[in-house]
């Protein structure tokens, strides 16, 4: 099981139709198992990204 340790939560909102119905919508956060000293964990793309510089 690979360790959580980014602490980033989906974001939620609304999506509005040319109506301005609203319908309640969640933006997910870009997760990806990577292998960092040998121990897998849980983290962002982003936070990916910034580990590889």
């Amino acid at each position: 099981m690979a360790k959580k340790v980014t602490t980033k939560k989906p974001l939620t909102g609304n999506k509005r139709s040319h109506a301005l119905n609203a319908t309640k919508t969640k933006q997910k956060p870009n997760i990806q198992k990577k292998t960092i000293n040998g121990n897998k964990v849980r983290i962002s793309a982003r936070e990916a990204r910034t580990l590889d510089k």
